[in-house]
């Protein structure tokens, strides 16, 4: 089984959230759908970056990491080859 990173954006302040997940998609549909209490107020989030790792253990480890990171380290993440983004959406 996959696990996932993922940063997602808000339309609204134009701010990133951090997070993980098996499905980032539909953790997506959780968060604009107010399921989540942290992000509901910023509605409507934007997949941006999504990264796959081989375990949970991984996928936290790169979590807690992406924490950390700063607006300008996140931006160069976005472009940066090992996004899958599209490639989850089916775009």
């Amino acid at each position: 089984m996959a696990y996932y990173v993922y940063i997602i954006q808000s339309a609204k302040d134009m701010s990133y959230y951090k997070g993980y997940s098996c499905d980032p998609v539909i953790r997506l549909h959780q968060h604009n759908n107010r399921e989540s209490t942290y992000t509901a107020g910023k509605c409507p989030w934007k997949l941006v970056y999504v990264e796959e790792l081989s375990s949970k253990k991984e996928a936290l480890i790169r979590e807690k990491n992406l924490k950390k990171a700063t607006r300008e380290r996140i931006e160069a993440l976005i472009n940066h080859p090992k996004n899958v983004v599209e490639r989850i959406l089916g775009n």
